[in-house]
């Protein structure tokens, strides 16, 4: 079950940390203009060396930007989830909460990522000649598997937990429960006198 949470907690982990470089850098995309070579990314663009902040609100590189961040939030509200797992009584609930969490995580990347890819090809692709998606772009889909593939070992460890439980169960009621030959033992006529006298 330790090995199932840790290898979960560290693809959600370098999942958060590729989430942050993608949303933060400014290389979602990369084109020539004016026979120049530019990148942007959710927040600049960037034209012979030189980086400028976006001066215009499109509605998709807000949505892509929102998806993004909340992304972020939500992998790292899960990986603090899982962390505290390991110490809680309540460890299925909390290990169940982790694994929703980092789906969420994983799937807020997706809707972000399939936004810009769509309204890129659509719009930029058929604006720029010679443009292509750069390795910003790429990290980000990359946190994308690494963040479902955390859920998917967090729900392993989900399928462990039960059963693992219900032994434990078992032993307790077990150690519990009195000896049935103590139980069906007939008292000798000695000890038969000495409980009654002493429950005189």
């Amino acid at each position: 079950m330790y090995t199932l949470m840790g290898g979960g907690l560290l693809c959600a982990v370098s999942g958060l940390i590729l989430l942050i470089v993608a949303t933060a850098t400014d290389f979602w995309m990369q084109y020539r203009y004016s026979g120049n070579l530019s990148n942007q990314g959710l927040w600049r663009f960037c034209m012979s060396g030189k980086c400028h902040p976006h001066t215009i609100s499109i509605a998709f590189w807000d949505a892509t930007r929102a998806f993004m961040l909340l992304s972020i939030l939500s992998c790292f509200a899960g990986i603090i989830l899982g962390l505290t797992a390991f110490s809680s009584s309540a460890r299925a609930s909390r290990t169940r909460s982790a694994g929703i969490t980092l789906l969420i995580a994983g799937l807020f990347a997706l809707l972000g990522l399939s936004v810009y890819t769509g309204v890129t090809v659509n719009f930029f692709g058929k604006r720029y000649a010679d443009w292509r998606f750069s390795w910003s772009y790429i990290l980000g889909w990359i946190a994308v598997i690494l963040t479902l593939s955390a859920d998917s070992f967090i729900d392993l460890v989900l399928k462990d937990l039960p059963t693992s439980s219900i032994r434990r169960t078992g032993a307790k009621a077990k150690g519990c429960q009195p000896n049935a030959s103590s139980l069906a033992q007939p008292l000798t006529p000695g000890q038969g006198i000495s409980a009654a006298t002493s429950m005189q």
